[in-house]
């Protein structure tokens, strides 16, 4: 029996059947890769279903099935499960909405390609919004970006969960490269200080907001000893 993860699968509530769920930056999809989605789902009988990070799964597949529906799908796998970056969740913003006052998409994207299924001491999620209506549930991300008149707002700690967390502000008025140097602070100081399985909103509540602010934004790097 395959184990969560292996070969990009999840295992199902029976114990017996998987899902999986390939790649789709910022829940951005071609017609033609729908249509292979579609029929891969048709060929091996599975259940479509959209996630809350905004992929397509496809649920209730057999174990002597897997490798041929990858091999179908022709698309990477999404890192649905496991200690990593597991997903960039972006809004519309500026290029589709009419309420986007940043471009959150194409932020969103330039994320993705760069930190998609990166390792990290635990699970990591990504959240662009364009405007401060939040539709990409910022204020729940370890890292959200939020888009504003002057710039993006970069908050940090968010979770849900059993145990959720508020994200708190670390930086506003940022462009957007700005933004990207920020999250590769915050990443590589998460990297390098957090134990095992610590999310980044436990890791900063056991050492302060502040202390964690102000290492950051000067760019220290600590390791675990």
């Amino acid at each position: 029996m395959l184990q969560d993860g292996e070969k990009g699968v999840i295992i199902q509530r029976d114990r017996q059947s998987y899902a999986v769920a390939p790649h789709v930056p910022c829940g951005v999809v071609k017609p033609q890769e729908l249509r292979r989605i579609a029929d891969v789902a048709e060929k091996y009988k599975a259940v479509l279903k959209i996630t809350s990070a905004a992929r397509i799964a496809l649920v209730g597949l057999k174990e002597q099935d897997i490798d041929n529906v990858w091999a179908d799908l022709d698309m990477p796998k999404g890192a649905a499960i496991g200690l990593c970056v597991r997903s960039i969740k972006a809004c519309p913003g500026t290029t589709f909405c009419k309420r986007g006052i940043q471009d959150s998409l194409g932020l969103g994207l330039k994320l993705s390609e760069k930190y998609h299924g990166m390792e990290l001491p635990g699970k990591f999620k990504l959240g662009v919004s364009g405007c401060p209506n939040q539709c990409a549930e910022t204020c729940i991300k370890d890292i959200g970006l939020v888009g504003m008149p002057k710039g993006w707002k970069v908050l940090v700690g968010g979770n849900g969960g059993a145990k959720p967390r508020l994200s708190l502000e670390l930086a506003k008025d940022l462009s957007a490269e700005q933004a990207i140097e920020l999250v590769d602070k915050i990443i590589q100081y998460y990297k390098a200080n957090a134990k095992p399985h610590q999310r980044l909103g436990a890791m900063i509540d056991k050492m302060g907001f502040e202390t964690f602010k102000t290492a950051v934004l000067s760019g220290q790097q600590t390791d675990k000893t």
